[in-house]
């Protein structure tokens, strides 16, 4: 028997495949070469932009009738609904939350710390795919990074939608329960022995604390790179999307990170288009960027999702609108870099 899987989306999805197929070969599946070739055929969603469940949709209809067929990763119920007729089972992304992966890469291993999320931003169907945030007790993720680093894996990339809210009861030496937050997490990976860097995505603003400046900081292991989503530079803008935070919030913010860390690389996310974003709203966000400068940043034009509370608005910024908004953008963060990368 042979397996097939497909990913699409984000990161999490791409390790928690590793994982998939670390169960799959356990229970006596071989790895197909292609989809055709395959007896079972794993399809982890994403459902963040409507093209990419469009494309599971045809996946399912064109395989349902000759394949086994298992949906993985993040799936409305909505969309469960629909497809229950035509798949075998739906794994939630807890069934291999602890299991052990197949690395595809050699050198780089990405390591899932935590999964769901309870921020509930409007645009965001993660809360209702993968559910309330779920950390990994830290015993097990440290256990697991001793072995990385034994195998010669030279970068670890710790994983979850808002890795700053990483949480894990441990037993302290007096045997009472003690929580470990991602702070602690990173000083006691950073303390294991060995050659190697340590990375995360992704962070929230809003939990972005003191005490984790500091730890990275003073970390030799911990990358200077910093993922930390914006999505907009209008306070307006911001309260609709309920992202807990404002422009000022932000900016005091990368203050403190670039005082603390003066070699740092703050990357970002943003949406352009979001339902009422007016042009002096998109301004905003451009300033801001210009305010800040990215070292890089992954824009993304504003698709509804069923189910978030932003599908509820009206659309009402056009396709070419919003195609320009993104142009923008791309030409003042990404391009610039693209620039400085073909000139040194």
């Amino acid at each position: 028997m042979k397996y097939f899987i497909i990913t699409y989306g984000c990161q999490m999805n791409k390790s928690d495949s590793e994982r998939i197929a670390g169960i799959l070969e356990k229970q006596g599946y071989q790895p197909a070469k292609n989809e055709n070739e395959a007896n079972l055929i794993v399809i982890n969603v994403c459902s963040v932009r409507q093209s990419a469940v469009d494309r599971v949709y045809a996946k399912v209809n064109k395989f349902y009738k000759t394949k086994k067929i298992i949906l993985a990763g993040c799936i409305l119920e909505a969309d469960k609904k629909k497809l229950k007729e035509k798949v075998a089972e739906f794994w939630p992304p807890d069934k291999y939350f602890a299991c052990s992966p197949l690395y595809q890469d050699k050198s780089i291993a990405f390591l899932p710390i935590m999964t769901g999320c309870n921020n509930f931003c409007a645009y965001c169907v993660v809360p209702y795919t993968r559910g309330r945030e779920k950390s990994r007790p830290a015993k097990e993720i440290i256990k697991e990074v001793k072995s990385l680093i034994k195998r010669g894996y030279k970068k670890i990339v710790l994983l979850g939608q808002n890795v700053n809210s990483y949480k894990s009861k441990t037993n302290s030496k007096n045997q009472k329960l003690k929580t470990k937050n991602f702070s602690d997490l990173l000083k006691s990976i950073n303390s294991i022995p060995g050659n190697f860097r340590i990375s995360f995505l992704t962070s929230h603003p809003k939990d972005m604390s003191d005490e984790l400046i500091k730890v990275i900081a003073e970390s030799e292991k911990v990358s200077r790179e910093i993922n930390l989503p914006v999505q907009s530079g209008d306070n307006q803008i911001l309260k609709v999307m309920n992202r807990c935070y404002t422009v000022e919030n932000y900016k005091k913010l990368v203050k403190k990170i670039r005082q603390k860390i003066p070699d740092v690389k703050i990357s970002t996310d943003i949406i352009v288009g979001f339902p009422g974003e007016t042009k002096k709203q998109f301004q905003n966000t451009l300033k801001l960027a210009k305010a800040i400068g990215f070292a890089k940043a992954y824009i993304a034009r504003f698709s509804p999702r069923p189910g978030t509370q932003a599908a509820k608005l009206k659309d009402n910024v056009s396709a070419k609108e919003k195609k320009r908004r993104w142009q923008i953008l791309e030409n003042l963060i990404n391009r610039k870099l693209q620039a400085k990368i073909h000139t040194n």
